[in-house]
């Protein structure tokens, strides 16, 4: 299909003037644009039986144009390193994998300024924002894999019928995720290699939580509606569904990189797409949200249940059945069992958090000199969680002229959230949006954006560090 067609096809597939997009203005094709709103519309016209099959008709070449811009992007092989696992033994996949524009090569790229690298369009396209697999439509997807163990579990089906999830198997986190408790710390994972649902949460847990904290597992574990899983005729599944949870995300309380649209940008061109992060370690951090800067897991978690599932719209979150939760005992309950969710073990560090030269090796102790040093990372990554609970803008867009790729408009990051680097390798991909697959891509990506110039061995040396904490 030429370049033209497809475009037609999928500007059919998306017609607001069957089903609106999040600014609700009519784009038929050759209708001038209108003036854009802040709005969803609320009374769909459209049957539910033409919506599917015009959008599941359009799903291959959506997800074909989407592939084809991550191949231009990034090398997806499937190359672990050699004896670099997470966990549970899931490899780690290892090298750079953004690709440089032609005739230059990265140590080359870092010795230029800002400007130059912008006025000669030589920023690497992997470091631009990452689109959602269909921008102008965006929503929850989830990573096949966990679609498949929740349907085996509950029958509750996460399949969309007009989209897939985009980023492949082997560059995603360990699934199913070990669990791991600060109140029990000799029980290692205590998921025991199974994927924490409403079916089985309950033996796992009893006995180990008390009740409060079971109660809060439950409703973590509990469908509730979301913007494209709920029982009205703008949905996305198939079925009238009972909903998404918490975990469908942040699966074990850790993550399975499952990615949406954030809420709180108009127009849709301009939200970011959102890699889920992991909820390990949050009884030690003080901001929540990606970019948002919520104070408490507890404002988070509400705000999730009454916005973020329905893309910041009130109105359409009444339609679709938004679920209410109850602040002083339903909201406190499942943050409290949040806060026990604990960082992967990390024999090779001390009490301090800090690399013990008894047990690191000599490049371990070179990435750990580097990370504190010349490389800056300690600025805002500071032992024992390297963290720092702020919000830093790296004012990415120094590098390139704004740009428009797959419907999404790329004109910069904002202030995002600094994430703890505590078990950091497992949970690629990495950056809020998920646009850096490894983390020799992130050491790549920081170094020409921090200006720090570091050499082939000093990189190689901290992704080794990075990767025993």
């Amino acid at each position: 299909m030429n370049a033209s067609r497809m475009a037609f096809a999928i500007a059919l597939a998306l017609s607001p003037a069957l089903v609106w997009t999040q600014e609700g203005a009519p784009k038929r094709p050759g209708e001038p644009p209108q003036q854009p709103t802040s709005y969803a519309k609320v009374d769909i016209t459209e049957p539910f039986n033409v919506t599917l099959e015009r959008m599941r008709a359009a799903r291959p070449i959506v997800m074909k144009r989407q592939q084809e811009l991550l191949a231009q992007r990034y090398d997806l092989a499937n190359r672990p390193a050699p004896g670099v696992t997470m966990f549970r033994g899931k490899p780690v996949q290892e090298g750079v994998r953004v690709r440089l524009p032609k005739g230059v090569t990265w140590q080359q790229l870092a010795a230029m300024s800002p400007d130059e690298i912008r006025n000669r369009d030589l920023f690497p396209a992997g470091f631009l924002p990452l689109p959602h697999p269909n921008h102008p439509e965006g929503g929850m997807l989830f990573p096949q894999f966990h679609i498949d163990e929740v349907l085996k579990q509950e029958a509750r089906d996460l399949n969309r019928f007009d989209l897939a999830f985009d980023l492949p198997d082997h560059v995603l986190p360990e699934f199913p995720a070990p669990i791991f408790l600060t109140t029990h710390p000799e029980l290692g994972d205590v998921s025991k290699g199974k994927l924490i649902t409403i079916d089985n949460f309950y033996d796992t847990f009893n006995g180990i939580l008390n009740p409060k904290q079971i109660e809060g597992l439950r409703l973590l574990l509990t469908p509730f509606a979301q913007q494209q899983f709920n029982q009205t005729e703008d949905r996305r599944s198939v079925r009238p569904s009972r909903g998404v949870t918490c975990f469908d995300c942040h699966a074990n309380g850790h993550t399975n990189a499952s990615t949406h649209l954030a809420g709180d940008i108009r127009p849709q061109e301009l939200r970011h797409r959102i890699d889920t992060p992991s909820l390990r370690g949050v009884n030690v951090q003080r901001l929540f949200g990606s970019q948002r800067a919520l104070k408490t897991v507890e404002d988070f978690t509400e705000f999730e249940q009454r916005a973020a599932y329905f893309d910041g719209d009130p109105v359409i979150a009444t339609k679709k059945g938004v679920n209410i939760l109850e602040r002083g005992s339903q909201v406190h309950f499942m943050g409290e069992f949040q806060a026990l969710l604990d960082f992967p073990p990390a024999p090779k560090l001390n009490v301090q958090g800090k690399l013990d030269p008894k047990k690191a090796t000599p490049q371990e102790l070179r990435g750990e000199a580097v990370f504190n040093g010349k490389g800056q990372c300690v600025t805002c990554h500071a032992a024992p969680y390297y963290m720092d609970n702020l919000m830093h803008n790296l004012k990415t867009e120094r590098f390139y002229k704004q740009k428009v790729v797959n419907g999404m408009k790329a004109v910069g990051d904002g202030p995002i959230k600094t994430f703890p680097l505590r078990g950091i390798k497992e949970s690629p991909p990495y950056l809020h949006d998920g646009r850096l697959l490894t983390l020799e891509d992130t050491v790549e990506f920081f170094n020409l954006v921090l200006e720090t110039k570091l050499t082939d061995g000093e990189k190689a040396d901290l992704v080794a560090f990075l990767r025993v904490l």
